[in-house]
C-alpha cells in the first residue's frame, strides 16, 4: 500500500455533507421501507411514540419488521433479544472490517459512527478505502441520511396506518409479509439459496405447529444459517 490507514481516516464537515448527499439516492428507497414498516407497526398496534423510537433509536429494518413478528400483548423477551442479536450480528463484522480506519478516532466518535452504520453506507466506504479514498465522511454522512429517511418513511406509514380503520380491506395486513418476501428474492437466486430457504422455511413451519409461540422465529433463522454455513460457496 502506497498510503497510509491514517491518512484514510479523515472526517470533517465537508466529507460528511459530501457522503450525506451521496446516499439520498438510496434513502429514498429507505424511506419506502420506513413506510410499509410505519404501516405495519400501527397494524400490529403500536402506538406512534413506540414506534417512532424504536426506528429512532434500533434503526436497524429487518430486525423491527422481525420485532413487530414477535409482538404480542405480553411479549417474549429473551426470544425477542436473540432474534434481533441474530440478525444484526453481521454488524460485527462490519466493525472488524472497519476497524483498520476506526481505530484511529476517539473511542466515543468511533461508536457514535457505528450508530448509523448500515449496509449501503458500509459497502460503499469499503469501496473507497478499497480505491485509497478517505471513506469514514461516506460512513458517517450516508448513514445520516439513511436514518433520517427511515425515520421520516416511518412518521408517514404510521399516519396513513391511522387513516385507515380497515387495512385488510385494501389488503394491507399484507405489507409486512410483503416486505420481508422481496428481501428473499433481493440476494442471490440459485439453487443453494433455494435450498437454504426451505431448509429455514421447514424448519420455522416445524417449529410452529410444536414449539411454543414465536419460537419459529428463531428455529428459521437458525435452520437457514446453519444450512448456509454447510452449503457455502467454496469458491
Amino acid at each position: 500500500m502506497t498510503y497510509h490507514e491514517s491518512d484514510l481516516s479523515q472526517l470533517n464537515h465537508s466529507l460528511v455533507w459530501a457522503g450525506f448527499r451521496q446516499l439520498i439516492p438510496v434513502s429514498l428507497f429507505v424511506a419506502v421501507f420506513g413506510a410499509a414498516f410505519g404501516l405495519a407497526a400501527s397494524q400490529k398496534g403500536l402506538d406512534q411514540i413506540t414506534a417512532t423510537m424504536m426506528s429512532l433509536l434500533v434503526f436497524a429494518g429487518y430486525a423491527q419488521f422481525a420485532t413487530l413478528e414477535l409482538w404480542t400483548s405480553h411479549v417474549p423477551v429473551l426470544t425477542l433479544i436473540a432474534t434481533v442479536f441474530a440478525i444484526n450480528a453481521r454488524h460485527l463484522l462490519m466493525g472488524a472490517t472497519l476497524y483498520p480506519w476506526l481505530r484511529f478516532l476517539k473511542p466515543a466518535k468511533r461508536y457514535g459512527i457505528m450508530m448509523v452504520a448500515s449496509d449501503a453506507n458500509w459497502a460503499m466506504s469499503i469501496q473507497a478505502f478499497g480505491r485509497g479514498k478517505a471513506g469514514l465522511g461516506l460512513l458517517f454522512g450516508g448513514g445520516l441520511a439513511l436514518w433520517l429517511f427511515w425515520v421520516a418513511g416511518t412518521l408517514v406509514g404510521l399516519y396513513f396506518g391511522n387513516a385507515i380503520h380497515e387495512p385488510k380491506r385494501y389488503g394491507l395486513d399484507m405489507v409486512m409479509g410483503c416486505f420481508l418476501l422481496s428481501m428473499v428474492f433481493e440476494g442471490e437466486r440459485n439453487l443453494r439459496m433455494l435450498c437454504i430457504w426451505a431448509v429455514a422455511a421447514g424448519a420455522s413451519l416445524i417449529a410452529y405447529k410444536g414449539l411454543p409461540e414465536n419460537s419459529h422465529v428463531i428455529a428459521g433463522a437458525l435452520a437457514g444459517g446453519i444450512a448456509g454455513i454447510i452449503m457455502r460457496d467454496k469458491k
